[in-house]
């Protein structure tokens, strides 16, 4: 059995190899590479030692990645200390400026969870809900749908629809799929008609 030598990070030498490639590769392109890309890099002609690799990377928190979807990755290691928060801004009058507050706004406990995954918004069915067309939600998958409490923004597949982004509601036997606009009406569905693929856990805008 070959055994691979861990870095000093707990990494593999072959697992660091990949990791910084990966690193290198979304700071030139701003996209996640394919397994394929991965493979030819590492010198591969197999997918599942690479598998295994990113595998190993998410479990020791260096990377969030759907398995089987390479796009969806997304390095986390590098925040450490976090977007320092500097005070109150007013929305109405004025107040004084920037304090004395030293602390962080620290992104790592939302970036770190298990299978992260990102969706652009299109559309205004959520704009009460301070979510833009363009916006990224970062969403967790649901584990089990059967905890899901009413008022929790989902993402969920509709049949004839497609994924949608909304309020979920359960009223009897009933799942109301709910806008954040009054332009829109709630979609009804029975339970077994919708799928649940991850909750809102951020928004994420650029300006």
């Amino acid at each position: 059995m070959f055994l691979e030598n861990y870095s000093e990070s707990n990494l593999t030498t072959a697992q660091n190899e990949l990791l910084e490639w990966i690193k290198k590769y979304m700071s030139e392109f701003q996209h996640s590479p394919t397994i394929r890309q991965m493979m030819e890099a590492m010198g591969l002609k197999s997918p599942a030692p690479i598998q295994s690799r990113l595998k190993h990377l998410q479990e020791k928190g260096f990377i969030s990645w759907q398995e089987g979807k390479a796009r969806t990755m997304q390095i986390v290691h590098d925040i450490f200390e976090g977007i320092p928060i500097k005070g109150s801004i007013a929305a109405g009058g004025v107040i004084e400026t920037f304090s004395d507050i030293e602390e962080n706004l620290d992104l790592n406990d939302v970036l770190r969870k298990k299978d992260v995954f990102a969706l652009c918004v299109n559309g205004d069915s959520m704009i009460d809900a301070c979510i833009a067309d363009g916006d990224m939600v970062l969403m967790e998958p649901i584990r089990e749908k059967f905890a899901l409490k009413n008022g929790t923004i989902v993402s969920a597949l509709v049949p004839g629809i497609g994924t949608t982004l909304k309020y979920f509601f359960k009223r009897g036997e009933k799942i109301y799929l709910e806008a954040a606009n009054p332009n829109y009406e709630p979609i009804i569905l029975n339970a077994e008609e919708v799928v649940f693929q991850g909750k809102l856990i951020g928004v994420w805008r650029k300006i």
